[in-house]
């Protein structure tokens, strides 16, 4: 089996990338956490809105999304800002990520007295973890350990006829050579949930995913609209496709033809290997971040009429089967699976061409998105702000 070049972390885990993860634990750290990152080679931040006036299972979830992302393997070591009076407990935060046996460290506004002090704090402390890094080991992994995700957006009507079904036929590759694949979207199932619940191993993730189903639709339903209104959405319509069905139909074959082995919470750690599913929403920076928050290495993301999106820590390739969206949007598009729909190429030959393009991403090559800079990061949310 082909070695992978990467990074082994204290708890045994691989990662493919070695980033300094800065975390604002609420959204009033973020223009500090940003500033800090400005001055850091090699140091990602995940600003986002979140982290105060959050009760019960909202805040709970904002949680688990940043630590996870600490906990990520793609992450050497973490630098926490806090502000010092919201509702995420950033000393737990701390404590959760170091189990992983990765370098942390915390540093609070209020505390050390405002954001002048703070970021002057934070750069030093960024450097020092910056230069540990770098004297990071390179070591072996293989596919066994990589966990990827599979994600679709701005999706057409090639999407449905090349690009997914090509991404299955990796996600088949990956799963035959001991990986795990995930997917989510639980918007991007309705109508063609009974497909993937036939791949369920037991009666008990058969219901799992039912009621990931069944819920989204009763909190559409409370909400008193019709997800149809939004849902393909105009670009999608544009692209050629009809209804939620067609959509569902193309979506759901990225994922391959491997038994479904259980269903998790967005954001929940990945226990296992094979096909698993996440039940989080369609939307990309959140679908990405909360896959990225449950420990994937790399998602591999279909888009038919082109996105740019990217990850803070993990990379995000791109593949079309649009001939014209490869060539208008090169500078974004990793893979052009377009060839099949010319009948110059077979669908296994381009599902073998994006496994070795995983293979490459996961020893170190960069997809378009890192190399533009690409770091969006959002996190789901629950319930209202009090």
């Amino acid at each position: 089996m082909r070695k992978l070049k990467g990074y082994r972390r204290p708890d045994g885990r691989f990662g493919i990338r070695n980033h300094l993860l800065i975390i604002p634990t609420v959204v009033c750290a973020n223009q500090v956490a940003n500033r800090i990152q400005q001055q850091v080679s090699g140091a990602v931040a995940i600003p986002h809105q979140h982290g105060c006036s959050q009760v019960g299972d909202d805040i709970k979830r904002t949680h688990r999304v940043l630590v996870g992302m600490g906990q990520n393997p793609n992450v050497g070591a973490v630098l926490i800002i806090s502000l010092g009076c919201e509702g995420i407990d950033a000393r737990q935060v701390k404590k959760e990520i170091e189990a992983t046996g990765k370098p942390v460290e915390w540093i609070d506004i209020q505390d050390i007295g405002g954001s002048i002090k703070t970021i002057q704090s934070g750069v030093d402390t960024a450097q020092k973890l910056s230069a540990q890094l770098q004297n990071e080991p390179v070591a072996e992994g293989d596919a066994t350990e990589l966990i990827i995700g599979v994600k679709c957006g701005g999706s057409d009507a090639t999407s449905g006829l090349c690009s997914n079904p090509a991404l299955g036929k990796a996600a088949d590759l990956i799963i035959a050579n001991g990986g795990t694949v995930i997917m989510g979207e639980t918007t991007e199932i309705i109508g063609a949930e009974h497909l993937v619940a036939a791949k369920a191993v037991n009666d008990e993730v058969k219901e799992k995913l039912y009621t990931a189903v069944q819920n989204f639709e009763a909190e559409i339903d409370r909400m008193g609209v019709d997800m149809r209104g939004g849902n393909p959405s105009p670009g999608n319509i544009e692209g050629g496709l009809s209804t939620i069905e067609e959509k569902s139909l193309g979506c759901i074959s990225k994922a391959g033809s491997a038994p479904l082995q259980d269903v998790t919470q967005y954001a929940e750690p990945i226990k296992g290997k094979g096909y698993f599913f996440m039940d989080s929403p369609g939307n990309d920076i959140e679908c990405v971040s909360g896959m990225a928050a449950a420990g994937v290495h790399l998602v591999c993301f279909t888009t038919g009429r082109g996105t740019p999106t990217g990850n803070a820590v993990i990379p995000v390739m791109k593949l079309t089967g649009n001939e014209e969206t490869a060539k208008k949007m090169a500078d974004n598009i990793d893979v052009d699976t377009s060839p099949v729909l010319r009948g110059e190429e077979t669908m296994e030959e381009a599902g073998r061409r994006i496994y070795e393009d995983i293979l490459e991403a996961a020893s170190g090559k960069e997809v378009k998105a890192e190399i533009l800079g690409h770091a969006e990061f959002s996190i789901n949310r629950i319930g209202i702000s009090l």
